[in-house]
């Protein structure tokens, strides 16, 4: 039961408020319809491009630790494991908060409390008080993502949920393509400022959701509840099938997205004989894809059922890693990378806009909190499956297994989805 009775946005009976531009109504213009977005998305994109852009302790964690506090590589890399298995365990945490107190409150929380974490990171300094910080912080900061996927879902109408989702990622692909880089830089002159510009712009970003106007939009939607009894729902995710169907599709085809950067770099470098540099390449053709293409293809492809988007995107990712199996020159892979990045473009918003479609209202942080641990697990699982079957067997085994599991994901994720299409649902008769 929600500890919490402020209507959703969608039962406050007025409109919801847009930023004061407009991206022009052509159907020429790939932007159209994101003017139309309401203010609290934009915030949102905001907090997600300010918090992303000084993100670079994560990436350069092992380096710090083996670096500044002489750890062996191995002890540095089980802390790495333990953010892995924490994020586990409180992304589904932060789903059920997201429920009963609001997400906005989880997401102030959770970014003014990792800001924190993140200052007083540099003063641990024995194995026991860093892999505490390290669990602590990943605790902090894990809460956040199925709580602003939720916060995304209540805000936004059905029929623009993927545009929404697809600048969510925008914001963080913009971020990302920021802090690393100004990670390395920092991380030459002092490790010790790179955890106080990490805080510094986590603690800004808590700061955008504190301080800026949100409408609320924690409760139940009682129209939606009263015409079908979706707001109910099964008694616990458990006794959701197709809900189940669908995690094992989203961790099978996790397992396949996360071999870009496990199996991937190894199979480039030791088996195809190119160079690190034609590998950290294919980040920058992955990452300039999406800043330029993935909201555009997702406006374009709006009209789509989600069940079509789930399946497309689970079968271009098997083409994609699957292709590898047959492909050995630098312009194949090439190719490659730039198949499975649609597959990534038009897969992880419409999971996103599926979950919003299938979650109970009243339960819909708990269901993105299991979806993020699904995610979570096939990061945990998914980089060493794949290193042990290039090990072990060869490419000539790793990529047809990938192509495998990226298919079967595809089946899963078309039985798991909705026979019917939102805009259809919104207009039924009795609704």
């Amino acid at each position: 039961m929600a500890l919490t009775t402020e209507p959703t946005v969608h039962d406050t009976g007025r409109p919801p408020r847009r930023w004061p531009f407009s991206f022009g109504d052509s159907r020429l213009n790939p932007w159209r319809g994101l003017g139309g977005l309401p203010r609290e998305v934009w915030l949102l994109f905001a907090t997600n491009l300010i918090n992303r852009a000084g993100m670079m302790v994560l990436p350069f964690l092992v380096l710090y630790l083996t670096t500044d506090l002489g750890f062996s590589p191995a002890r540095a890399g089980l802390m790495l494991a333990f953010y892995g298995a924490s994020a586990i365990v409180f992304g589904p945490i932060g789903g059920r908060l997201s429920d009963r107190i609001g997400a906005l409150r989880v997401m102030r929380v959770s970014l003014i409390a990792s800001g924190l974490v993140l200052l007083l990171f540099p003063l641990a300094k024995s194995f026991t008080a860093v892999a505490a910080m390290t669990v602590l912080w990943a605790g902090c900061s894990e809460l956040f993502r199925p709580a602003s996927l939720a916060a995304i879902t209540h805000v936004v109408a059905p029929e623009q949920r993927k545009q929404a989702f697809a600048l969510n990622r925008l914001a963080i692909n913009l971020g990302m393509s920021i802090g690393p880089a100004l990670g390395g830089f920092l991380a030459t002159v002092s490790f010790r400022a790179m955890f106080v510009v990490d805080a510094v712009t986590t603690l800004l970003a808590g700061a955008v959701l504190a301080l800026t106007p949100w409408r609320a939009f924690s409760g139940v939607n009682s129209e939606a509840r009263a015409r079908d009894g979706a707001a109910v729902g099964p008694a616990t995710i458990f006794h959701d099938t197709t809900f189940l169907v669908f995690l094992t599709g989203a961790f099978l085809v996790g397992i396949v997205f996360f071999q870009h950067e496990s199996a991937l770099p190894l199979y480039l470098v030791q088996y195809l004989r190119l160079s690190p540099a034609f590998y950290g390449m294919l980040f920058t053709i992955n990452t300039l894809l999406i800043v330029a293409l993935e909201v555009p293809l997702n406006t374009a492809t709006a009209h789509w059922s989600n069940t079509r988007s789930l399946k497309v995107g689970c079968f271009l990712f098997a083409v994609g890693f699957g292709a590898l199996g047959v492909i050995a020159s630098p312009a194949g892979v090439v190719a490659t990378v730039v198949i499975w990045t649609f597959g990534e473009m038009l897969l992880f918003p419409a999971m996103a806009a599926h979950m919003a479609e299938i979650a109970p209202e009243n339960r819909r942080g708990v269901y993105m909190g299991a979806y993020s641990m699904s995610l979570s697990i096939s990061l945990t699982i998914g980089p060493w499956m794949g290193t042990q079957l290039l090990s072990t067997f060869g490419p000539a085994v790793v990529w047809p297994v990938m192509f495998g599991l990226g298919a079967l994901a595809a089946l899963l994720m078309a039985y798991s989805a909705p026979r019917v299409h939102p805009r259809l649902a919104a207009v039924a008769p009795g609704s």
